[in-house]
């Protein structure tokens, strides 16, 4: 399929009706695995209908998560989906930026998931600080609420777009090789997934608590930038192994 490796998340959809659509959204624009973490109401019966015979195999294989990071864990780019901005909700992507970033991680190899909200209220705080990155579809002020089913199909489109424009590249195809060829030399050259990613900022959570460096009551707001910082490198594992080290020298220093 065009979107192989892309995964797209839905986090306690409330109407089984739009898992129905999502699907069929999934299989129009090629994009082969939908999950769900913890839905409200799910019922299969309800969304084969709207998922008509073309989304019925990406329902069959549909698959249930009793919390984000498990849905995510093998994806290298976590890109969550918000109507809200401001607060914890910063340095948003326009829809064809965060579909080029899917497209450049499809294209080494890599996994990563689209990751939207309830229908009533989006994603929590909690959940998108499970995202490396933001993405809003910028709509008309008086009606910034989209239905659910319609923000999946509107986010493949940009990523099967995205996928196409690439694959039509010869310059980019070129690029993309180079950057394999020079990232299967490193050690451990793959990229982190979203799985280690998590557990790095455990450790640097840990770390900068101890260290005086996460001010208030609310150290996980002000961890958000470093969050950010680090879904942005595309951290190799090499380059993990060598963070975690130093998250685990500074712990022993400063129990001694």
């Amino acid at each position: 399929m065009l979107l192989d490796g892309l995964e797209i998340i839905l986090v306690k959809t409330r109407f089984p009706e739009n898992i129905g659509m999502a699907a069929r959204a999934c299989a129009n624009m090629g994009c082969p695995t939908l999950r769900l973490v913890q839905p409200e109401r799910w019922n299969k019966q309800k969304a084969v209908p709207l998922a008509t015979p073309k989304g019925l195999e990406i329902l069959d294989k549909v698959t249930e998560h009793t919390e984000l990071t498990a849905a995510v864990s093998q994806s290298s780019l976590v890109i969550g989906t918000t109507a809200r901005v401001g607060g914890w909700r910063k340095a948003l992507l326009a829809p064809h930026a965060a579909a080029q970033a899917v497209a450049a991680a499809l294209q080494r190899g890599e996994h990563a998931a689209l990751v939207f909200g309830p229908e009533d209220r989006g994603l929590s705080n909690e959940d998108i600080t499970h995202c490396q990155q933001l993405v809003t579809i910028p709509t008309d002020a008086g009606a910034h609420s989209l239905n659910l089913a319609q923000a999946v199909l509107l986010m493949l489109y940009e990523c099967a777009n995205a996928v196409r424009r690439m694959n039509a590249t010869p310059a980019t195809q070129e690029q993309l090789r180079d950057s394999q060829e020079k990232e299967s030399l490193l050690p451990n050259g793959r990229r982190v997934t979203a799985a280690e990613q998590e557990r790095l900022m455990h450790e640097i959570r840990d770390m900068l608590l101890r260290l005086d460096c996460l001010h208030g009551n609310n150290p996980d707001y002000f961890l958000q930038p470093w969050r950010r910082f680090f879904g942005r490198a595309g951290l190799l594992r090499h380059e993990y192994d060598a963070l975690m080290g130093l998250c685990r020298q500074v712990r022993n220093k400063l129990e001694r």
